[in-house]
């Protein structure tokens, strides 16, 4: 998940990472979301952060958080949970 304040919007650069990965491990084991922190309650810690904050979840439960754009951390954070 996206995590992103209205006044910055969504990530647009890691999209491309994202459906990069996804295509090569299958379309079933990874999906991505946006949210915005400013409307939903369960995210108010996320807010007032001036970078991305991109959340991984996994049966329902935070598994990973990485801060800020970081391809490299991204992809790695991303193949350890699949």
């Amino acid at each position: 998940v996206d995590a992103f304040q209205a006044w910055c919007g969504p990530c647009k650069t890691v999209v491309d990472l994202f459906q990069r990965i996804r295509n090569e491990v299958g379309s079933n084991l990874l999906h991505f979301a946006v949210a915005e922190v400013d409307s939903i309650d369960a995210l108010e810690g996320y807010r007032g952060q001036c970078q991305p904050v991109f959340l991984f979840y996994a049966e329902g439960e935070l598994v990973a958080v990485v801060r800020g754009v970081n391809a490299p951390l991204l992809q790695k954070t991303i193949l350890e949970q699949l």
